[in-house]
C-alpha cells in the first residue's frame, strides 16, 4: 500500500488534480512491461524452439490476455488500472460520487477495459498486417484491378496520416490539460468519459478495509468462495507484479531502451541462436548428387534460390516465403523467422 499514499502530500490534499509528469509517467509504466515479457519468452524460444516457439508466435495474445486480466481486476478493485494504482491515482466517472474500492460503473468499466488492453491489441495486430502486406507489394508487379484491392491501397497509403492525426490530437490533449483547458490528458480517458484525480485518504482507507473484511469473512457459499478464491490468486499475482515493479521500474525502462533498436535486436536473433545441424546425407549416390540444387520443402529442383538467415538453409523462396509467412520458423530447425530473414542467392552463372 505504500504505493497509493505516495502523492498524499499538501498538493493532493489541496486538488485532486494529478500532475502531468506522474499521468505520462503511468502511460509509459506498461510499455516498459512488454518489452521485458518479450525478451523473457524469446530467450525462452530460442533455448528451446519446439517447445517453447509456441509462445514467441503467440505473444500478442498472451499478453492482451494477461493484460486484460490484471486491468480488470484492478479496475474492479481500485477504480484504476494497474500502472494508475501504481501513482496513486483513480478514475472518477462524470457524477465523481462512486468511492474507489467500489470499483468503476458498468460502461465506464467496459470502455476502459476496451480502451486499455483490447485497442492496443487490435492496433498491433493491423500493424502487422499491413506490414506484412507491405513486403508482398514489394515483391508483386501486379496492379490492382478490383475495387477492394484499391481501396486497401489507399488505406495503405492513408494509415500513416491517420496515426500521425492520432498522435497530433494526443498532443494537443495534454497541452490543454497542462493549461488547464480540459479534464483529461489522453483522448482513451476522454472516449473511456472518466478522468484521473488523486487517491484519498478516505479512499486508501476503504481499500484496506475491503482487502480485510474479504479475508475474514467466512459465511461464503462454494461458489463464493471458488470466486473468492480466484480473484484472491489473482489479486496475489497483481500485488506480487506491483511489489516487483517498485522495485524494478528503473531495470523495465532500462530493458525498454536496450531492445528498441530494430538493428541490435536483428543481430542478437541471429547471433544468439545456436548452429544448425548439417542435412542428413541421403541414401541413394544419385539423389546425392543432385541434393545440392532440392528444395528441402517441395523435394524439387529449387528455383529462385533463397536463404533462410536464422539457419542457413536455402529453399525455393515460394517454398520458404509461404511457410515462414504461415509459421514464422524455420522449417528444418524450428528456429523463430520472419519474413525479413529471406536472403536472395546470386548465381554467378547465371
Amino acid at each position: 500500500m505504500a504505493e497509493r499514499g505516495a502523492h498524499l502530500n499538501t498538493t493532493a490534499a489541496e486538488s485532486s488534480r494529478a500532475s502531468i509528469f506522474e499521468l505520462l509517467a503511468q502511460d509509459s509504466l506498461m510499455t516498459a512491461v512488454k518489452p521485458a515479457l518479450l525478451h523473457a519468452l524469446k530467450v525462452l524460444a530460442d533455448s528451446n524452439p519446439a517447445r517453447f516457439g509456441v509462445f514467441w508466435r503467440n505473444l500478442d495474445e498472451i499478453y492482451a490476455v494477461l493484460d486484460l486480466l490484471l486491468q480488470h481486476h484492478y479496475l474492479s478493485r481500485t477504480s484504476a488500472s494497474f500502472s494508475e494504482n501504481f501513482y496513486g491515482l483513480k478514475r472518477v466517472g462524470p457524477d465523481g460520487t462512486r468511492p474507489a474500492h467500489r470499483g468503476l460503473g458498468r460502461r465506464q468499466h467496459l470502455r476502459s477495459l476496451l480502451l486499455l488492453a483490447l485497442l492496443p491489441y487490435l492496433r498491433i495486430k493491423l500493424e502487422k498486417v499491413l506490414a506484412r502486406q507491405r513486403d508482398e507489394d514489394d515483391f508483386s508487379i501486379q496492379m490492382p484491378k478490383s475495387l477492394g484491392q484499391k481501396m486497401y491501397r489507399a488505406f495503405l497509403a492513408a494509415y500513416p496520416f491517420v496515426c500521425m492525426a492520432w498522435d497530433g490530437w494526443s498532443f494537443c490533449h495534454q497541452l490543454l490539460y497542462v493549461f488547464g483547458k480540459t479534464r483529461t490528458h489522453s483522448p482513451l480517458l476522454w472516449l473511456a468519459r472518466v478522468k484521473l484525480s488523486y487517491l484519498t485518504a478516505r479512499d486508501i482507507q476503504n481499500l484496506d478495509l475491503k482487502q480485510v473484511d474479504r479475508t475474514l469473512s467466512s459465511s461464503q457459499s462454494l461458489g463464493e468462495r471458488v470466486q473468492s478464491l480466484l480473484s484472491a490468486v489473482i489479486g496475489g499475482m497483481a500485488v506480487s507484479l506491483s511489489t516487483s515493479l517498485s522495485l524494478g521500474v528503473f531495470f523495465l525502462q532500462f530493458l525498454e531502451w536496450w531492445y528498441s533498436s530494430e538493428n541490435q535486436s536483428t543481430i542478437k536473433s541471429l547471433t544468439s541462436l545456436p548452429t544448425p545441424p548439417p542435412p542428413l546425407h541421403l541414401e541413394d549416390q544419385e539423389a546425392a548428387s543432385t541434393h545440392g540444387s532440392v528444395c528441402p520443402l517441395c523435394r524439387k529442383v529449387r528455383t529462385n534460390d533463397t536463404a533462410l538467415a536464422t539457419s542457413g538453409f536455402v529453399f525455393c523462396y515460394r517454398c520458404i516465403y509461404t511457410y515462414v509467412k504461415a509459421n514464422h520458423r524455420c522449417p528444418r530447425t524450428g528456429y523463430p523467422s520472419e519474413l525479413q530473414h529471406l536472403i536472395k542467392i546470386y548465381s554467378p552463372d547465371g
